[in-house]
């Protein structure tokens, strides 16, 4: 299949389908931190001179979205960041691609466009932590768990304030990136993925 991950610059989501057989692309505003397919620019501009994507997976930036942000609500609202996030969302969700996975964590997704498909945990998948994780599914199951651990530290929520700390708290965790691509990887509409150049995009 053809894949394109949408706001990633760890690869870690895209590594895990190219390990599975696919032609995976990453995009984001940031440069990969894997070398790697990286499409450093826009997903906008992606979506609009590729147009035979088979999958998108994306991670829309939950600064603005996240209930963990709540307080701050009433400001996002009356700047309009938060709506701008919002948009940004259903323009992904719109996105004329068969198979969509939309994921972010609890946010305000889930009242102003609509609720998540499924809710996953870390743990449910070999990372012995909590951080409940939302999906928005388009032609695609729901992940089914692989590897139930012991422990439930809210690693994530926990980490110290810092200049990097919204990176390692944006990363997708390996267990559910290889979730993701094993069972994902098999939903395919039977055709056969093309290769992607740098020089489509």
């Amino acid at each position: 299949m053809k894949i394109i991950v949408a706001c990633e610059f760890s690869g870690i989501v895209r590594d895990a389908f190219i390990a599975e057989g696919h032609d995976a692309w990453s995009c984001d505003l940031l440069p990969t931190e894997r070398p790697g397919p990286h499409y450093q620019g826009s997903i906008r501009t992606v979506l609009a001179r590729v147009k035979d994507w088979d999958l998108m997976i994306a991670h829309p930036p939950c600064t603005h979205l996240a209930v963990s942000g709540a307080r701050y609500f009433a400001e996002k609202r009356e700047s309009g960041v938060q709506q701008e996030a919002l948009e940004f969302v259903k323009m992904l969700m719109d996105a004329d691609i068969p198979m969509i996975a939309i994921e972010n964590p609890i946010s305000i997704i889930s009242s102003v466009i609509r609720s998540p498909d499924q809710t996953i945990q870390p743990w449910q998948f070999g990372h012995g932590e909590t951080k409940a994780t939302c999906l928005w599914l388009k032609n695609l199951p729901k992940l089914v768990p692989t590897n139930i651990v012991e422990g439930r530290e809210a690693r994530i929520h926990k980490m110290p304030p810092g200049p990097d700390r919204w990176k390692e708290r944006s990363r997708t965790m390996v267990g559910i990136a290889e979730a993701m691509a094993k069972q994902w990887g098999v939903a395919q509409r039977g055709v056969a993925a093309s290769a992607t150049t740098e020089s489509q995009i």
